[in-house]
């Protein structure tokens, strides 16, 4: 089986470090220490979590929380997601250093130092978050939070994202759960609609990802990862990718029977008729270029959707 090629540049090691001349401007040192630091923690897959909570207090019926409420539940979702996403790298580093897209990575490539201070301040980040949390908010919020993270470090990253090609799709309800958070902020007992968001995150998260696995799916099976198209084929693979994206399209379409308005019917269906049209070129034509096509196109079609869902809430 031929694999794309992963594209993915690796920056020079070495440089000024070892006494050669420098033909860009470099930034302050201060600066790179600072940009290495919080590229740990994901922050935008970070944000992207905390844009899906926001949606599900938002497509939830109630009185809605105050502002500083909203406030605190946007930043312990933000900050629980990038502790979460900062232990995935730390618990990666090993297999990080075997992939060209991941090698990069401060603690992969030694540039900041994996040790148990570094664990122990994701540790603190994450209870600073859900306490927050629990205290402002309301516990089931800090408790579908929590959930969240702890499906993506340690379900998803500790337990089968080596073992099984089905990893990514467990992992999808970190995302689930996020929604899940934001409702329960607004009112605990779950209604239909978030409900039906959590469900769309769920069926969101494997298509998104596995067409990026799809474009760097020889650094997988270097990796020895059995993401989806190093297990099936990239051919069989991609296939999976499209029908998955029109499952996920028709299920975005059934709020509209439990409340949702017109505004996100047509978010529901601009973005996701432009994901599945992308989906479908990738099936085709699996290769690198259509599948990094699919993966710009599933974030479009959450941000379009995510934006419906607020506009939405915000007419009815």
């Amino acid at each position: 089986m031929t694999h794309p090629r992963s594209g993915f540049a690796v920056p020079p090691q070495g440089g000024a470090a070892c006494g050669l001349a420098e033909p860009v401007p470099r930034r302050p040192l201060g600066k790179m220490r600072l940009s290495m630091v919080l590229s740990i923690f994901k922050l935008r897959i970070a944000v992207l979590i905390m844009v899906t909570a926001l949606g599900g207090m938002a497509i939830t019926p109630g009185a809605g929380l105050n502002a500083l409420q909203a406030l605190v539940l946007a930043l312990s979702v933000l900050a629980a997601s990038a502790a979460a996403g900062a232990f995935n790298q730390y618990a990666e580093a090993q297999t990080d250093r075997l992939m060209k897209r991941t090698r990069s990575r401060p603690f992969a490539s030694g540039a900041l130092k994996a040790g148990p201070a570094w664990l122990a301040a994701i540790v603190v980040l994450l209870a600073m978050a859900i306490g927050a949390s629990a205290l402002w908010v309301s516990v089931p919020a800090a408790l579908y939070t929590l959930a969240g993270a702890l499906t993506y470090a340690l379900l998803y990253t500790l337990a089968l994202k080596r073992r099984t090609a089905w990893n990514i799709v467990v992992g999808g309800l970190a995302g689930s759960f996020a929604v899940l958070a934001g409702a329960a902020a607004v009112n605990p007992s779950l209604g239909p609609l978030p409900l039906l968001l959590a469900l769309v995150l769920f069926l969101w998260t494997p298509p998104h990802f596995w067409s990026l696995a799809i474009a760097g799916s020889a650094d997988y099976e270097a990796a020895g990862v059995p993401m989806l198209p190093v297990v099936v084929g990239v051919p069989r693979a991609a296939r999976i990718v499209h029908a998955n994206a029109v499952l996920l399209v028709a299920v975005s379409l059934l709020p509209v029977f439990f409340g949702a308005g017109t505004v996100y019917l047509a978010g529901a269906l601009i973005g996701g008729a432009y994901f599945v049209a992308k989906t479908h070129a990738l099936a085709r034509a699996p290769e690198r270029k259509t599948a990094l096509a699919a993966f710009f196109a599933s974030m479009v079609q959450l941000s379009v959707l995510l934006a419906a869902v607020v506009v939405d809430a915000a007419l009815r």
